[in-house]
């Protein structure tokens, strides 16, 4: 079934800090800060929560269908989703902007700085999910906040559930607004961060988010995630890594392995370890689109990790 995934497409501009961020920022001098990195290697990627999610749904033999807006400069990033079979049918040009950008610097505990120009992304509200046709599912990830507020609502009024993924677009948003969206969605995913800035602002108890939504998944990196549904809490434990290359992305791979469990209608110890497993094998490439895999590959190392069979 095809899986409309709303949010945005962009560039990323990947450099690696040969060094510590703590080292190099003094905590009593924040009020004046004023640093240079020299960052040795720089890789341009392509990414985009959309992007990224669709992507890693392709590699798990899915239907995803990207919804974003993006600008002038697409050519490249066009052809790259051809040339893996993605459609793009419902990907916006808006001619006089560039496509999102993001500039990330990692330093070696993987810790992120990452400058963000959303350019075409700002113009997601032009998309209106009433177009897509014979959808049965969708995601709501990170994307321009006129588009993010309006697709949640339209999906709610096409009776399409949907994952409400906020992630680094948690900022935009107040109090009333994240409730709305908690309220429209079928599901709800964050990392433990953004669990605690979600609480903070809106109040809401994991309790509360359970009586709304068929699960709320919260991520807690090397830690694995819990699944709360239905009164229950599942720990899902994280699938070991060969290494740890890049960190980039590994939201969105286990993001894509939600939705896999949900179009195929697995349980959430299942579909939680699928997810598990495509956020390890994300980080053990560099960029967002780099790894792949052979979906017998896939199953035998998730026979290996776990236990069990998918």
């Amino acid at each position: 079934m095809p899986v409309l995934i709303c949010g945005s497409v962009a560039f990323d501009t990947i450099m690696v800090f040969k060094d510590r961020f703590k080292n190099h920022i003094l905590p009593e001098k924040v009020h004046v800060l004023s640093v240079s990195f020299l960052v040795p290697e720089m890789r341009k990627e392509f990414g985009g929560c959309a992007g990224n999610i669709a992507y890693n749904m392709k590699l798990l033999g899915g239907d995803p269908l990207p919804m974003a807006t993006v600008g002038r400069d697409f050519g490249r990033y066009g052809k790259w989703m051809d040339s893996n079979g993605i459609t793009r049918r419902h990907v916006t040009i808006v001619d006089d902007e560039y496509t999102a950008q993001a500039f990330i610097t990692t330093d070696l505990d993987d810790n992120q700085i990452t400058a963000f120009h959303p350019g075409a992304m700002n113009h997601s509200h032009l998309n209106d999910i009433s177009e897509a046709e014979n959808i049965e599912i969708g995601i709501l990830s990170p994307d321009g906040r006129d588009g993010m507020i309006a697709h949640a609502e339209q999906f709610a009024e096409a009776d399409i559930p949907f994952i409400f993924d906020p992630s680094q677009g948690l900022p935009m948003f107040g109090s009333e607004e994240l409730k709305r969206f908690i309220e429209l969605a079928s599901w709800v995913t964050v990392n433990d961060y953004e669990w605690e800035m979600v609480t903070k602002l809106t109040g809401l108890s994991k309790d509360d988010v359970q009586k709304q939504v068929k699960a709320l998944i919260i991520t807690r990196g090397a830690k694995g995630s819990d699944i709360y549904s239905e009164g229950e809490s599942i720990h899902i434990p994280a699938a070991k890594a060969s290494s740890t290359a890049d960190p980039t992305g590994c939201g969105d791979a286990h993001r894509a392995g939600l939705l896999h469990g949900l179009t195929h209608q697995l349980d959430w110890e299942t579909t939680g370890r699928i997810a598990s497993l495509m956020g390890t094998i994300k980080i053990e490439s560099y960029g967002t689109q780099n790894h792949r895999f052979e979906l017998s590959d896939f199953e035998a190392r998730f026979k290996e990790e776990f236990g069990r069979d998918i």
